[in-house]
């Protein structure tokens, strides 16, 4: 285990245990904070346990550098999870998630799906069609959006649906913006077929063509993704408001996405669209106004 994630002989307290999922939440660059002002402060310790385990799982299958190590790590990393569904855990991460699990009734399986899709990331590279993406989302990206509406008190199925529709569009958005950055580690998101019927090739994106049959796709690509923030819009009149403000937040910045990849003509592959702090800025304000009205 990297030293910075390393399994400790003896287990923490609570109080070091959760000022460890604090830090590691807070030291991270993501395109919004995990926990946003507009969730209740008694929430916010409950976010940081869940989002350590979510950032150091994703770490272990993507910063490692090593297939065979990295399965391993992540075999050593669900040993983990499984004692701290036994009550016998030693990493930080889960005697602070231990408390979370136990008070929110969270099943095993919302953590377990995540290394999943992060195993499938160290064999699986390419995917044949658009339903072979989506079935990776449903381990990658739908079982966070489980565990939110879980600690924000929401168990039902009508509800997860949503989230996974709202969720997936945040991964594909990611997808689309980081096509090269993606292909810099062996792996391309887009459909083998959508490329195959656009015309363009693999060499196309390992060299970075952008190729008007290549932009052809990627607004497909856009296009799709949009709809499906779209079929996730009803989740923001079906939790309560503080909840409702998060979901538009983080949706809204994974439109935004969509809008930098469409201002630059949808070449994503010389370089990266990002969202300008200003506009991030003004996501957040347009938030806060809707929290004040």
């Amino acid at each position: 285990m990297p030293l910075e994630y390393a399994i400790p002989a003896t287990a923490p307290s609570l109080a070091e245990a959760q000022a460890y999922c604090k830090r590691l939440a807070t030291s991270h660059y993501e395109n919004f904070s995990v926990v946003t002002w507009f969730l209740p402060k008694h929430l916010h310790q409950q976010f940081f346990n869940v989002y350590a385990y979510c950032r150091i799982s994703d770490d272990l299958g993507d910063e490692v550098g090593d297939t065979q190590l990295s399965l391993k790590l992540l075999d050593e990393w669900e040993h983990e999870l499984d004692a701290c569904y036994d009550g016998t855990p030693r990493h930080p991460v889960f005697v602070a998630l231990r408390e979370t699990v136990r008070e929110f009734e969270i099943p095993k399986h919302e953590f377990s799906d995540l290394l999943i899709a992060f195993r499938q990331d160290q064999t699986i590279t390419r995917f044949p069609t658009f339903d072979d993406v989506l079935a990776y989302c449903k381990y990658s990206a739908n079982p966070v959006g489980h565990l939110v509406l879980y600690l924000c008190g929401y168990k039902d199925a009508e509800r997860q649906q949503f989230s996974d529709y709202t969720c997936t569009a945040l991964q594909l958005a990611n997808f689309w913006q980081d096509v090269s950055v993606d292909y810099g580690k062996g792996r391309i998101y887009l459909p083998l077929d959508s490329m195959q019927k656009f015309g363009v090739s693999e060499d196309d994106i390992a060299n970075r063509r952008s190729t008007p049959q290549f932009l052809e796709l990627m607004k497909f690509e856009v296009a799709r993704a949009r709809e499906w923030f779209a079929k996730g819009l009803p989740l923001v009149k079906m939790v309560n408001r503080e909840l409702a403000l998060d979901v538009e937040l983080f949706s809204n910045g994974g439109l935004e996405i969509l809008n930098a990849i469409e201002r630059q003509g949808y070449d994503v592959l010389k370089s990266r669209p990002v969202i300008s702090k200003p506009k991030k800025l003004w996501l957040v304000l347009r938030a806060a106004a809707g929290k004040l009205l």
